[in-house]
């Protein structure tokens, strides 16, 4: 099964030298376990755009999606046997990143 780990954050920093180099023995560990799919980071919520289509014309507006203190920053979408497996890589995720990390299966 597939899970979605989301990375929340409630700065606009960036990793540091020491959680990207982290991060990259977690993501190498993904791959060599079989748990790889699929990973990113994202760029601040300032770069963002909604786009809001239900109406007769599309509207755009600048900004993130949700006003909040915390917002996601990056993810890894991962193959696990199991919730439970999931959520060892999730913690294991969020220790390596240094930020909270969400556990979503996909329908």
């Amino acid at each position: 099964m597939q899970y979605l780990l989301s990375v929340i954050h409630d700065s606009g920093d960036l990793a540091t030298d020491e959680e990207m180099a982290a991060i990259d023995v977690f993501n190498e560990r993904l791959q060599t376990e079989g748990h790889w799919v699929f990973a990113g980071g994202l760029g601040v919520t300032d770069a963002a755009t909604v786009i809001d289509n239900r109406g007769p014309e599309p509207v755009f507006t600048d900004g993130p999606f949700v006003e909040s203190k915390e917002y996601l920053v990056g993810f890894w979408i991962i193959e696990a046997a199991d919730l439970d497996v999931a959520l060892k890589l999730g913690a294991e995720g969020s220790k390596a990143c240094n930020r909270k990390v969400e556990v979503r299966p996909f329908l």
